[in-house]
């Protein structure tokens, strides 16, 4: 078996013990890889002194299926998993997905809808003062009241639902170890109020230097409470500025204690060199395809200050940076390659940006980041610090290795960040060596009005990285591609929007495989847009595009080549006023309908029929060298005045 940890009974007395300290309730498979939030846990506790079984998808109609191990000396821990289940389950559409890439051979069904609240029921059947330390995406995104895309109603707090007695949020570490440590002292769960990065439930908070929200019967009266309320959350996810916030649900109230401190480089190291086995348990005789996307893959960062609205890693990781040392990534990259099935391929270093290698200010770590004042958006702040060489130096490093050939980046790269680096070594080392044919990139859309609203840069700032990562192409003389994420659907996206992007994908020449609806997710900027009509950040209105036979027009428009999509086009066209783009010209979109009427310009022009008339043949005129054309810029050549706008919002901070 190796030295992964007991997920049986059998297997658990073969390690000679009792009973374990926790037993931890996960909704995956257990693949032990620090990609898995609940290795990287219960390593951290098996470090700390702690014996950890894990229960893996529990029958959550038996009760009994969560007491293989017994009664736990010191409480239950759960996860609903890697993913939040309802995303895991349920695509943006809400049709059931066919395939769980965390369950063993990708089979559906292993785990419940609401996994996180279903298990601790599951336990508190049995066990209704034991403790239950709930921690996981899924209850990290759900600490507080949010919205709940799949039922469309606002929800408490899963610690009450769940009936869970505290919730390590955020990554974790390091509050998991304090729960257990004052588990093992002694004290009751009910007194653990204190611990950072936990939300807890009590009737009596303490409100001294604490923020009280709206009560959760107000936010379900008034939408624009919760929008309210849920930026004063937003604003205060700093480790070292947060305060305590409160929120009353009745006669009882959660208390969110502010996050868990960033960890250092060597505490990051400590967590990647515990004794991970790197793969799935090996019972799963039919392998868990999840292993397959990180097992060649190195993370060097966590954290994330791009500030996108529609992500939750700020509510989550945090807007901090936090970098793991190169030795610690080149020793496990010299370790990955010498697994019998590596083939001299590093599939990815980085995290949730690939190209952010330390925080984005000096004070950051000191000061915590800026409440009300984002590093990228709307135009970068003078106190950033981009620079890239740390990144190329590991990358260098790593491509060195014996038995590399080579190191590929398929992490998410900031590409306004990016040329804010006044040196152009990482981009032109990201072309040279790091491609793999294609660089995947998210300007997501080409709005500006809709990527205000993402928080994104300019579209012009995306055409300006397109023209240099094109000319570095021709330079080294390499056929690599750009491949744009777009999105759909967004809040602040109307049809008309939509036709917009539709037009950018025909002027690039080619038909995106994958389009993504905005899937509105727990806990971020534009699902708090999507429910209220209201950006949390202005409180000023938003067009939001909820009816789906809307969306289906919007996500249409992108593939339209797509003969399926051909009338949801049409209409789509039709409504928003842009029928010049049905017709024959080059610039339209779709042919027109059998016998509809066209705009003129848009009708084919008629070949001259040669006279049939024999006096009419005759001699033509000598022939002349056809003048070409004008030449007019391609889709991906920015004009000056882009060029010019996108430098503007490049424009560095002060000199000093």
């Amino acid at each position: 078996m190796g030295d992964f940890l007991p997920i049986s009974r059998k297997e658990m007395d073969a390690l000679g013990w009792d009973v374990p300290d926790f037993v931890y309730v996960i909704g995956d498979a257990y693949v032990d890889h620090p990609s898995f939030g609940h290795a990287i846990i219960s390593r951290v506790l098996e470090h700390a002194g702690y014996k950890v079984a894990i229960c893996s998808q529990p029958d959550w109609k038996n009760p009994d299926s969560v007491n293989i191990f017994g009664t736990p000396r010191l409480g239950y821990l759960v996860s609903a998993g890697n993913m939040d289940s309802m995303v895991n389950h349920y695509s943006v559409g809400k049709h059931r997905r066919k395939t769980d890439a965390y369950t063993p051979g990708g089979v559906t069904g292993k785990r419940p809808d609401y996994a996180a609240v279903v298990y601790c029921n599951l336990i508190r059947q049995t066990h209704p003062h034991i403790p239950i330390i709930l921690g996981g995406i899924e209850a990290s995104l759900r600490r507080l009241a949010h919205y709940d895309y799949w039922s469309d109603k606002l929800k408490r707090s899963v610690l009450l639902d769940a009936q869970a007695d505290i919730i390590s949020y955020g990554m974790g570490e390091k509050s998991i170890v304090e729960i257990a440590d004052a588990l093992n002292s002694g004290l009751s769960v009910r007194d653990l109020t204190f611990i950072d990065g936990t939300v807890y439930r009590t009737v009596q908070p303490d409100t001294d230097g604490a923020i009280v929200l709206p009560s959760f019967d107000e936010l379900r009266e008034s939408k624009r409470r919760y929008a309210e309320s849920f930026y004063r959350q937003y604003v205060n996810t700093d480790p070292f500025t947060a305060k305590r916030l409160i929120e009353p649900y009745g006669r009882e109230f959660v208390v969110q204690n502010p996050p868990q401190k960033p960890l250092s480089t060597e505490e990051m190291d400590a967590v990647y060199a515990l004794p991970y086995q790197n793969t799935y348990h090996p019972s799963y005789k039919e392998g868990v395809p999840a292993i397959a996307e990180v097992q060649f893959s190195l993370v060097s960062n966590r954290g994330c200050f791009g500030g996108c609205s529609f992500c939750a890693l700020t509510f989550h990781q945090g807007r901090i940076v936090q970098t793991r040392s190169h030795e610690s990534i080149l020793a496990e990259a010299e370790a990955m390659t010498k697994h019998p099935d590596f083939k001299g391929y590093i599939h990815d270093v980085g995290g949730p940006t690939a190209n952010f290698r330390h925080p984005a200010c000096d004070k950051q770590l000191t000061h915590g980041v800026c409440p009300n004042k984002q590093c990228l958006f709307p135009t970068l702040c003078k106190n950033l610090r981009a620079d890239h060489t740390d990144y190329v130096n590991l990358l260098r490093e790593l491509r060195s290795l014996p038995r590399v050939k080579k190191v590929f980046i398929r992490s998410g790269i900031r590409f306004d960040y990016l040329l804010a680096d006044e040196d152009g070594t990482f981009l032109q080392e990201l072309v040279e060596h790091h491609v793999s044919g294609q660089l995947k990139v998210a300007p997501e859309h080409v709005s500006d009005r809709v990527l205000k609203y993402m928080g994104k840069p300019l579209h012009a700032v995306y055409r300006k990285f397109c023209h240099k990562y094109t000319k570095l192409n021709e330079k080294l003389n390499l056929k690599q591609y750009l491949v744009p994420y777009l999105m759909s659907s967004h809040p602040g996206s109307s049809l008309k929007e939509a036709v917009e992007l539709a037009e950018y994908v025909r002027d690039l020449g080619y038909m995106p495989e994958q389009v993504q609806d905005f899937y509105p997710t727990p806990s971020t900027l534009s699902t708090v847009m999507y429910f209220t009509g209201l950006d949390p950040r202005t409180m000023e209105p938003v067009y939001v595009p909820t009816d789906p036979h809307e969306k289906a027009m919007q996500r249409a428009l992108i593939q339209y080549r797509d003969p399926k999509n051909y009338a949801l086009v049409h209409e789509a066209l039709e409504k928003a006023g842009r029928t010049d783009l049905i017709g024959y010209d080059k610039k339209c979109l779709i042919r027109p309908r059998k016998g509809e009427q066209v705009p003129a310009a848009s009708k084919p022009e008629k070949k001259s029929r040669p006279d049939a008339r024999p006096e009419s043949r005759k001699k033509s005129a000598p022939k002349t060298k056809k003048e070409r054309p004008a030449r007019t810029p391609s889709a991906n050549t920015p004009t000056a005045a882009q060029l010019a706008a996108a430098d503007r919002y490049l424009k560095k901070r002060k000199k000093k």
